[in-house]
C-alpha cells in the first residue's frame, strides 16, 4: 500500500498497527451513496405511489429536503473529528460514555438489522432467476454465501472495500438513471391517471422516505481511514444527499408514467423495465437489484464494524474488537462480529421487520447528532469545524423535532422494542464498566 498514510496509533495502545488512510473525498461520497441506495429504490415506488399517487415524484423530492436539516447537523459536527466513530463519537463527546455508548449501540443495531434486511432482498431477487434460492436451505446458503464474501472483502483491506465500493456504487446507478432517462421520455398522461389515490397519506410517506434517505451517517464510521475528514465529511454528504434525491424522484416519476396502478405491483422496478425492453427487463432488474444490495452489504462491512472498534479502543467494549490485523491493518475481529450479527438476523427475520427496527432505531440517533452540534458550538475552546452550518442552531431544532414527531406515531410495541434495545445497552455499558474497575490495579 505505498502512498497511503497511516494514521497517528491510538492513544494509549503504542506499538499498535495503525489504521490506513486511503478513503478520498469521491471514495467517502461514493460510501454515502452506497450507504443509502440499496433495497428502498427497488420496493419505494410502488408503496410510495400507493401513498401519494402521481404526486409521488414531488414527494421524493419533498423528503430530500426534509432530511436535509439532519443531514446538515451531521456535516458540521463531523467536520471537527479525524477519529472513527461517527455517531458514537459525536455523543460520546457532547453529553457523556453513558450516551455516547448508547449511541454507538444503537447505531451498531441499526446497521445489523439493515444488513439482515438487504441479505433478504437479495436472496427474494436472487430467487426470481434460481428457484431453489428461494427455499429454506437455499435461502440459509446464499446468505451465509454473500456474508462470507463481503467479510472476507473488507478483512483483506480498507482499500480494496474502498474501491469495491466504488465500483457497486457506479453500476447500482447505471440502471436506476438507465430507467430514468429512457423512462422519463415515454411517461403516458394515461397511466399517470391510473395512480389517481382517494385520500392521500403524506405522513406515512415521509416516513418510508426517511427510512430510504437514511444510512448516510454510515460513511462517517471510518473517518481514522479517510484522507481529510475534517475537509471531506460535507461536501460527501451533500453531492450524496443531491445524486440521491435526484435518482429517487426520476425513477419514481418513471415508475409512475410507465406501471399503470403501480400501487398493487411487488417488483415496481422490474415492471418498469418489462414495459421498456420486454419480458428481459425482469432478469435486469433483477440483477440491478443484487448488485445493489451487494455492493450495500460491502460498504456496511467497511463502515460498521469501526463502531465496534472506536467503543473498544476506550474501553467500553471487550478490548479483542480493538484489534488490528497485522498484515491487512484492518478492524477484522469487529468485521467478524458484525458480519456474524447480520447474517444472524437475515436468517431469523425477513425485510419488513429488520427493516422496521433499523428506521425506528435511526431516529433516536439523528437526534444525538442535532443535539450534539447545539452542544459543540456553545463549548469553549473546541476548534472551529471545517464546515458550518447557516443558522445552525435554527437547523438543529427543526432536526430533533422532526425526529421526535416521526417517533411520536410509532406504535405501542414499536416504541417497547426500541426501550428493551436501549435498556439491553445500558446493561451492557454498566457491567464493562464495573469490569473495567475490577481490573485496575489498587492504588
Amino acid at each position: 500500500m505505498t502512498g497511503e498514510a497511516p494514521s497517528p496509533p491510538a492513544a494509549g495502545h503504542p506499538g499498535r498497527p495503525a489504521l490506513v488512510r486511503a478513503i478520498g473525498r469521491w471514495d467517502l461520497t461514493a460510501l454515502v451513496v452506497n450507504g443509502v441506495i440499496g433495497s428502498s429504490i427497488f420496493g419505494m415506488p410502488a408503496v410510495l405511489a400507493g401513498l401519494t399517487g402521481a404526486w409521488s415524484p414531488v414527494t421524493a423530492l419533498l423528503g430530500g429536503l426534509g432530511i436535509l436539516a439532519i443531514l446538515l447537523c451531521h456535516a458540521e459536527v463531523a467536520s471537527r473529528f479525524k477519529e472513527a466513530g461517527g455517531t458514537y463519537l459525536y455523543a460520546r463527546e457532547a453529553f457523556g460514555r453513558g450516551v455516547g455508548f448508547q449511541a454507538g449501540w444503537l447505531s451498531f443495531w441499526i446497521r445489523v438489522t439493515s444488513m439482515a434486511a438487504n441479505l433478504n432482498v437479495f436472496v427474494d431477487y436472487l430467487a426470481q432467476l434460481v428457484p431453489a434460492a428461494g427455499a429454506a436451505a437455499g435461502r440459509a446458503a446464499v446468505m451465509c454465501a454473500v456474508t462470507a464474501l463481503v467479510t472476507a472483502l473488507n478483512v483483506v483491506g480498507v482499500r480494496q472495500g474502498s474501491r469495491t465500493v466504488d465500483v457497486f456504487t457506479v453500476a447500482k446507478l447505471l440502471p436506476l438513471l438507465l430507467l430514468a432517462l429512457l423512462g422519463v421520455a415515454r411517461i403516458r398522461g394515461e397511466v399517470l391517471a391510473t395512480q389517481a389515490v382517494a385520500a392521500p397519506d403524506w405522513t406515512q410517506a415521509v416516513l418510508l422516505l426517511v427510512f430510504a434517505y437514511g444510512g448516510f451517517e454510515a460513511a462517517l464510521i471510518p473517518a481514522s481511514e479517510a484522507k481529510d475528514p475534517r475537509r471531506d465529511s460535507a461536501f460527501a454528504l451533500l453531492v450524496a444527499l443531491a445524486v440521491i434525491a435526484t435518482v429517487y424522484a426520476l425513477v419514481q416519476l418513471a415508475v409512475v408514467g410507465l406501471v399503470p396502478a403501480v400501487a398493487s405491483v411487488r417488483a415496481p422496478v422490474a415492471a418498469a423495465f418489462a414495459v421498456l425492453i420486454g419480458p428481459a427487463g425482469t432478469t435486469f432488474a433483477s440483477l440491478a437489484a443484487m448488485i445493489s444490495t451487494y455492493g450495500w452489504a460491502v460498504g456496511a462491512t467497511l463502515a460498521t464494524p469501526r463502531i465496534l472498534f472506536s467503543m473498544a479502543e476506550r474501553a467500553e467494549l471487550p478490548a479483542a474488537l480493538a484489534r488490528v490485523h497485522p498484515r491487512f491493518r484492518t478492524p477484522d475481529v469487529s468485521i467478524y462480529a458484525f458480519a456474524v450479527g447480520g447474517l444472524a438476523f437475515g436468517l431469523a427475520g425477513g425485510f419488513a421487520a429488520n427493516a422496521t427496527i433499523s428506521a425506528i432505531v435511526r431516529l433516536v440517533t439523528y437526534a444525538l447528532v442535532c443535539g450534539s452540534l447545539l452542544v459543540f458550538r456553545r463549548r469553549a475552546g473546541m476548534e472551529a469545524p471545517g464546515f458550518r452550518v447557516p443558522a445552525g442552531t435554527a437547523v438543529a431544532v427543526i432536526g430533533m423535532g422532526f425526529c421526535a414527531w416521526l417517533l411520536s406515531t410509532r406504535t405501542f410495541t414499536q416504541a417497547w422494542t426500541l426501550l428493551a434495545i436501549m435498556a439491553l445497552g445500558f446493561i451492557l455499558w454498566a457491567v464493562a464498566r464495573g469490569q473495567g474497575r475490577r481490573a485496575q490495579p489498587p492504588v
